[in-house]
């Protein structure tokens, strides 16, 4: 009988163990992953992802089925955020995954990026007119949804993660104007926002991978590279110069919480000759760049959600 039971136990022990070594196997993403999702996004069926039209309805179902598919589950009823958008009917699609640790899951990490686009362009190119939105930012919706997936199977996030994704960005960023005051006034304990916008093609002139907007408010750079062992973030002149800081959705949540609230991005505008233009196709994105930087990010961000302390700080 003794025998039976040190069995038993050993088995249950290699079996905890299996566990615990699956878990901690790293997690890529590969080229084929993310070129999926911008391909569906930015096809000319999801005509632009105009906000109010029937094509964003398409793209949120989609986001909506691949956060279930990764074990994140709705952060209200059901993972539409709905809001006015100047009369249109609009929403955000967001969830989430408790933190693991009993005191650091009161803290809230948001992951965003936004999934709408402009829709019909009113002077087509060569017959075309739809401004399919590949870069801008059906590759940001890629990467928020590729760290869904990689947290979703890790399971070890002790803070809780938010992953949004913004509708009406492109109407004057009113999708996160809407879900950071609905936070701030359901009085969420947020920690910091991190915000993907255009991550589809290389800066070739850097000696990092991402530029982080509003670089020098926080240590936001720092903290992410310390994780990540090496530099992948830095600091764009052309973004200080254009006040990109103030131009995507992390800045809504930067002002109702004061609150490091910051975009990452691989293109500031000098290396892709396409924004807002017809020709931000899919198939004018480097996948497999975008594979290797967002394996290169999962485990900056995930060592900044699991750190024992706040290390990132609004810099006096």
């Amino acid at each position: 009988m003794k025998n039976i039971v040190f069995v038993f136990v050993a088995l249950l022990i290699f079996s905890c163990n299996a566990q615990e070594k699956e878990v901690a196997e790293p997690i890529k993403i590969s080229a084929d992953e993310v070129k999926d999702v911008v391909t569906f996004l930015a096809s000319d069926d999801i005509e632009g992802r105009d906000t109010g039209s029937e094509s964003i309805d398409k793209a949120a179902t989609y986001v909506e089925k691949q956060l279930k598919a990764f074990g994140v589950k709705p952060f209200y009823e059901t993972y539409r955020d709905n809001f006015k958008a100047k009369e249109l009917d609009a929403f955000n699609v967001v969830g989430y995954l408790e933190g693991t640790d009993a005191k650091l899951k009161d803290e809230v990490v948001i992951i965003g990026a936004h999934y709408d686009h402009i829709g019909y362009r009113s002077k087509p190119v060569e017959n075309d007119s739809i401004g399919n939105g590949a870069n801008d930012n059906a590759t940001g919706t890629a990467t928020v949804l590729a760290m869904a997936k990689y947290f979703g199977a890790r399971k070890n996030n002790k803070r809780t993660i938010v992953f949004a994704l913004f509708s009406a960005e492109e109407m004057g960023l009113l999708g996160s104007k809407h879900l950071a005051k609905r936070m701030k006034n359901e009085n969420v304990n947020l920690y910091t926002m991190i915000n993907f916008e255009m991550m589809g093609v290389p800066f070739t002139d850097r000696d990092y991978q991402a530029m982080i907007s509003g670089y020098d408010l926080s240590n936001m750079a720092e903290v992410l590279n310390k994780h990540a062992g090496n530099k992948v973030f830095g600091r764009s002149e052309v973004a200080v110069k254009y006040n990109l800081f103030k131009r995507s959705d992390n800045y809504p949540f930067y002002e109702e919480f004061k609150v490091p609230a910051q975009t990452l991005s691989s293109c500031d505008l000098t290396n892709f000759d396409f924004y807002h233009h017809v020709d931000d196709e899919a198939d004018k994105m480097d996948y497999k760049f975008m594979a290797s930087i967002i394996n290169d990010m999962m485990p900056a961000v995930e060592g900044m959600i699991n750190a024992e302390t706040q290390e990132i700080k609004m810099n006096e």
